[in-house]
């Protein structure tokens, strides 16, 4: 079925527009992701998904379609820890690379994966570079206790050009809530991910449910999933897509954060992780919490795998 059929469904507006089941939303999104179709067409689905809004069914078939694709991680011994990040910092420092550390810490294997698709954002990859953590170039091992990053190019270049349309446009569209629900690895892992707007929860929970995956589900900050320092959200760990509540969010929020800095650059940002690492400064308690939550899925999901 062509495009052109899809688009006719889903850009009737938001009160007429019709959702797509999930094997066509798994041909339109896999036309997309190969270079099938006109800029036009690409720019129509877009425009068309933003103002809709995407069913779990549609966000299961356009997964569907990308791990058909993606290049993947080989298996690694342990859970592989998976942390997109696609926003960056922009009132806060990005915390995503000391998240990914503090877990490697843990002995975990933990992969970011991302790229710029807002200007004028201190990207967690940039302060990754900065901390002297490899970049990957290609789809490889990751050993337990090791962070690596890669982009998302080199994951699947479909992919990367569908979420640039974002430059052209302004505005975001189903490539950017693929990206930071898909796992990229051949073998077991936990998807750490998070959502802004309160409307994806119930969409976020049906797809793990639906597609059976290991995830922990947060609100983020600024869109990057690691919490937010100042707050105790709740969490929702998911394990082969059985969901439990892990812990309800807690009231309040903290005026400040010890030392937190306000600068969010990327030299200020790597100093301020390094700090934190060597004992120097506390581990922010929501952040600390957060690795807990994790650790408890990953733990849960080396049990189910290993049963």
């Amino acid at each position: 079925m062509a495009i052109a059929q899809y688009i006719k469904e889903i850009g009737r507006g938001a009160r007429g527009a019709k959702p797509l089941t999930r094997e066509q939303a798994a041909d339109l999104f896999g036309q997309v992701l190969d270079g099938a179709v006109s800029d036009l067409e690409i720019g129509a689905f877009c425009l068309a998904m933003r103002i809709k809004g995407e069913t779990a069914e549609e966000m299961c078939g356009f997964l569907d379609a990308t791990h058909e694709r993606l290049a993947l991680l080989p298996a690694t011994d342990r859970p592989l820890i998976v942390l997109p990040s696609y926003n960056g910092a922009r009132k806060l420092p990005v915390l995503t690379p000391l998240l990914a550390l503090l877990l490697a810490r843990e002995g975990l294997p933990v992969l970011l994966h991302g790229m710029r698709t807002e200007a004028r954002r201190v990207l967690a990859s940039d302060v990754l570079d900065a901390l002297e953590v490899p970049a990957l170039i290609a789809p490889e091992k990751i050993a337990n206790g090791t962070v690596r990053h890669i982009h998302t190019q080199h994951l699947h270049a479909g992919l990367a050009r569908l979420l640039a349309v974002r430059e052209v446009v302004g505005l975001r569209n189903p490539g950017h809530s693929v990206v930071k629900l898909m796992s990229p690895c051949a073998g077991p892992s936990v998807v750490v991910t998070a959502y802004t707007h309160p409307e994806y929860f119930e969409m976020l929970q049906t797809t793990f449910r639906t597609l059976g995956m290991n995830a922990l589900l947060s609100r983020g900050l600024e869109g990057e999933v690691a919490t937010d320092p100042r707050r105790t959200p709740r969490y929702d760990g998911f394990v082969r897509g059985e969901h439990t509540v892990l812990e309800a969010q807690q009231p309040g929020t903290a005026s400040e954060v010890p030392g937190l800095p306000a600068e969010i650059d990327v030299a200020t940002t790597a100093t301020y992780t390094r700090q934190v690492l060597a004992g120097e400064l506390p581990i922010p308690p929501a952040i600390k919490r957060q690795v807990e939550h994790i650790l408890h899925v990953a733990g849960q999901t080396a049990s189910e795998t290993s049963s």
